[in-house]
């Protein structure tokens, strides 16, 4: 037999159960892996159980007292500066972002027609003041007539009795024939004219009076033309300040919509001033969340373009309607399809005066912490 054709020896056949010296079994390998995901399972398990612990109990101590929304944005009462007459652009002394005082000079429309039209009016009131005296001198000299007059007429009462005297005594001697005829029409005639001059000094007495009437009625006339006057030159005056707008208070110029030279009509939205002071907070809460906000509850405020410590704010009065009644459509649920949308009230929060760094129109997120407030430190006291 050659050696090619030798038998092999049999080879030993090892279980698959046994351990191979130097190395793990198959079981063995296997249930490495699932012992250390069960655990990662036991350890994930257990932090899930203790975040929901802790989000309970923040919950139960503390969230179910809080009111939040991110629907809040730091408002402003700016003043929209308008203009009150037409007219060019003269100067512009602000630029954009600038800080002004109040009573400062944001712009001026060229006033030469109102100076103009100002002048004409006190020119107007000028003349009629002229008029004015003319016309008391002339009452005044009217007066000095009726005195003249009833000075006349007390001459010619006196001649009158006297012509009266004569007339009798004439009469009595030309019956006892001691006068001649003539003598007696003498007498006569002397008392017939005293007593036209008599009539014609009440006439004289009457026309002076009337006059004095005529002039006084002139004066009443040419007083109700100075008030229009008057009245004239305060209008003039006053479109004339209007053509130098100024701020209304402290605060910083804005949205300058305008340019030196272009024609503005009244009305026209110029620019805007942002105070300084007044900043506030508007939230807009659900309907929802209404129920436990009052006024003089403490807010916690989180400014998003802020990083640091939450303002504390306090809420003031809430709105008396939802945003949907004051917007310009309000929606019309009467007509079509009805969808109900959850409302949302304007809930205003007063900041900390002296807060830096707000500007209006920030993004807010608002919780409103519902333990506090009037009612709660009266609840406290009691």
């Amino acid at each position: 037999m050659s050696r090619h054709e030798r038998p092999e020896a049999p080879r030993p056949v090892t279980p698959p159960d046994a351990d191979t010296p130097g190395s793990e079994s198959p079981k063995a390998q296997a249930a490495a892996p699932k012992g250390r995901k069960m655990r990662i399972l036991a350890g994930l398990a257990a932090a899930a159980l203790l975040a929901g612990g802790y989000e309970g109990w923040h919950w139960w101590s503390q969230g179910r007292f809080l009111v939040s929304t991110d629907d809040a944005y730091v408002q402003a009462d700016l003043s929209l500066i308008s203009a009150k007459i037409t007219g060019y652009v003269a100067d512009i002394p602000v630029s954009a972002n600038q800080h002004v005082r109040a009573g400062e000079v944001l712009l001026r429309i060229d006033d030469g027609d109102h100076r103009i039209a100002l002048e004409q009016a006190q020119a107007r009131l000028t003349e009629l003041s002229s008029t004015l005296a003319r016309i008391d001198a002339q009452v005044a000299a009217a007066e000095s007539g009726v005195d003249q007059a009833k000075a006349q007429l007390a001459a010619s009462d006196a001649v009158l009795t006297a012509a009266r005297a004569s007339a009798e005594r004439a009469r009595d001697l030309a019956g006892r024939r001691v006068t001649s005829q003539a003598d007696l029409d003498d007498a006569n005639e002397s008392l017939a004219t005293a007593e036209a001059n008599r009539n014609a000094a009440n006439a004289a007495i009457a026309g002076a009076l009337a006059q004095v009437e005529v002039l006084k009625a002139q004066r009443a006339e040419a007083g109700a033309t100075r008030r229009a006057l008057e009245l004239a030159v305060a209008q003039a005056q006053r479109d004339l300040d209007f053509t130098t707008l100024r701020a209304p208070f402290d605060g910083t110029v804005a949205n300058i919509a305008i340019k030196q030279g272009e024609l503005v009509s009244a009305g026209a939205r110029l620019a805007a001033v942002v105070p300084d002071q007044g900043l506030y907070v508007e939230a807009n809460l659900k309907e929802t969340q209404l129920a436990e906000v009052r006024a003089g509850q403490t807010a916690h405020l989180s400014v998003d373009a802020f990083d640091g410590p939450a303002i504390e704010g306090r809420v003031v009065p809430v709105a008396p309607a939802t945003g949907a009644v004051f917007s310009l459509l309000p929606a019309e649920n009467a007509t079509g399809n009805f969808t109900k949308i959850v409302q949302r009230v304007p809930v205003r929060i007063e900041l900390p005066e002296g807060t830096p760094g707000l500007r209006a129109g920030l993004s807010v997120e608002v919780e409103i912490d519902t333990r506090t407030g009037p009612d709660a430190a009266l609840a406290a006291a009691g």
